[in-house]
């Protein structure tokens, strides 16, 4: 364990869920203040109001993660009579910064969708709206046999031979490898001048291209030679889809009456809407947190039975029922799973001096009677 800077937690954050991942426009990323400093203890939270703030002030916390992005829209003044100029104060005078992860936190592998999935005990789950999609390379490098094991790692722990539920996914063959260290050179292997023979392995392994930067890093820096042989071809492989939503099945059937329940208790928000027939079947669902009115084509052709979401409008409410398709509607603040969800993960995950914190302040403006 050592101690590191809001850049270095940040870049080991961004590879768990990517800025790439990110939906066009989604105003992600540093908001408010540095990570040009020391960071020590990390508050988690859907929103950033000033109660957060004084919240994380409280709890010593030097950097906040938010879901949705304090700042969304270009600010034209900072009036700090105003909640949202307040709230910029606030962290300023107490140098808290404000990080949005937004839309890569909800498509990412084990982001906010996964979590509501999960809550939800939803099994075989796929992604409901593909947002993305990144082809997959091949890499292969010729290494001395004795260096073989060190560069098969050095990749795979830089994210190289990822397929399915398996990871460091590589394959070689050996062989004898030849060159000629010229003049000016300082060979790992051999003497200037002279034709070497080298017994030599063909590692293979494929990545998706976004990693390819440090892929390339790993593999060069465990690499013994001076100059490396290596290739990269671009794959007819399936490329890696992600994207918003999930789709999957609970294990037992019920009504959908039943079901709203069970989503108002498995989700703990103080009430649900539901449309649709009450007595008709749920087995397939689909759910997608936030606001999800865009979507509902998505849930249908998927072959969805209910899909649950939040911020549902009339008439789109009315011309899902129309079409067959039954809705449960958790309100926008079922996201707060997130809280403690990541919470819990970046404390299992993240090996550095960092301590990490749910916020526990409601900003939910909505009160069920």
């Amino acid at each position: 364990m050592s101690k590191q800077s809001g850049t270095d937690f940040i870049k080991w954050f961004e590879d768990f869920c990517p800025p790439s991942y990110a939906v066009e426009g989604d105003p992600i990323g540093l908001q408010i203040g540095t990570l040009h400093k020391e960071v020590k203890k990390v508050m988690i939270t859907l929103d950033v109001s000033e109660d957060v703030v004084k919240e994380a002030i409280k709890e010593q916390a030097d950097l906040i993660i938010a879901h949705h992005p304090p700042i969304f829209r270009p600010l034209k003044k900072v009036e700090t009579n105003h909640p949202s100029g307040k709230v910029i104060e606030l962290c300023v005078k107490h140098d808290i910064a404000v990080y949005a992860a937004h839309t890569n936190l909800d498509v990412t592998d084990g982001g906010v969708n996964d979590m509501l999935a999960e809550a939800l005990m939803l099994k075989n789950t796929e992604v409901l709206v593909p947002t993305f999609s990144d082809p997959m390379n091949k890499l292969v490098v010729f290494v001395p046999k004795e260096h073989e094991e060190n560069v098969r790692r050095a990749v795979g722990n830089a994210g190289a031979g990822h397929i399915g539920d398996y990871s460091h996914c590589a394959f070689s063959t050996e062989g004898i490898g030849s060159f000629r260290p010229l003049e000016g050179s300082d060979p790992f292997i051999g003497t200037v001048g002279e034709l070497e023979l080298v017994h030599e392995v063909r590692l293979e392994t494929i990545f998706p291209s976004r990693i390819k930067k440090q892929v390339l890093a790993a593999m060069l820096e465990a690499h013994p030679y001076e100059e490396v042989a290596y290739d990269i071809y671009p794959v007819e492989q399936a490329s890696i889809k992600k994207g918003l939503g999930r789709i999957g099945t609970i294990e037992q059937e019920m009504t959908l009456h039943d079901f709203a329940l069970y989503v108002k208790d498995k989700l703990q928000v103080g009430g649900v809407r539901m449309s649709g027939n009450p007595q008709a079947l749920v087995k397939k669902v689909a759910v997608l947190g936030g606001d999800g009115n865009k979507f509902m084509s998505n849930a249908k052709k998927m072959g969805a039975d209910v899909f649950v979401t939040g911020d549902i409008y009339f008439h789109v409410a009315q011309d899902a029922v129309a079409e067959g398709l039954n809705l449960v509607d958790p309100g926008h603040y079922a996201e707060k799973i997130m809280k403690q969800g990541l919470a819990d993960l970046l404390e299992a995950k993240c090996k550095m001096e960092i301590s990490f914190a749910a916020s526990s302040t409601d900003t939910n403006p909505f009160v069920f009677l």
